[in-house]
C-alpha cells in the first residue's frame, strides 16, 4: 500500500475541520479547486452540523473551497457519494466497471468534464479504497 503524505497546510485543514465537527476524518484530499474531506460512514451528520451549522463555521474559518463526503465500504455508494451533489439515475458494478447514468445531458457531462478529465479523478480517489475498480463509465 501506498503511503500517504500530507503537507503542513493539509494538516493544518485536518486538524480544523476535527476540531470543529468532532467527525471521525477518515481522509483529505484536493479534487479540482476544492478540498475534500472524506468523514467515515455514519459521520455526515455529525460533520455537517444542526441545520448544517459546522458547515457555517468552516466556511468563516477556512479560505478554500470544500466538500463535505462520507466513505462507504460498498464501492457503488461511495461513487454515488464522491460524485454528489450530481444526480445518479442508475449505477451498476460488474467485473470492476461501474457504470452510472445521470438525468440529462448536462449532468452527465459534469460527471465525465473535459477531455474526461473528472471521470479520470473519480477512478483515481475510488481506485485509492476500492483497487479492483477498473473504470467508470457514464452512460
Amino acid at each position: 500500500m501506498n503511503k500517504v503524505v500530507y503537507d503542513q497546510e493539509m494538516l493544518g485543514l485536518m486538524a480544523l475541520f476535527e476540531k470543529v465537527t468532532h467527525a471521525n476524518l477518515k481522509d483529505c484530499f484536493y479534487f479540482k479547486d476544492k478540498v475534500v474531506f472524506l468523514v467515515d460512514e455514519g459521520e455526515i451528520g455529525r460533520a455537517l452540523g444542526k441545520d448544517k451549522a459546522n458547515v457555517a463555521r468552516l466556511e468563516k474559518l477556512m479560505s478554500k473551497r470544500f466538500k463535505i463526503t462520507e466513505y462507504s465500504s460498498i464501492m457503488t455508494k461511495f461513487v454515488i457519494n464522491i460524485m454528489a451533489p450530481l444526480r445518479i439515475i442508475e449505477i451498476k458494478e460488474e467485473l470492476g466497471v461501474v457504470t452510472v447514468s445521470g438525468p440529462d445531458e448536462k449532468t452527465r457531462g459534469l460527471m465525465i468534464g473535459s477531455k474526461a478529465q473528472n471521470l479520470r479523478e473519480y477512478e483515481k480517489i475510488v481506485q485509492k479504497y476500492f483497487p479492483e475498480l477498473k473504470e467508470i463509465k457514464v452512460i
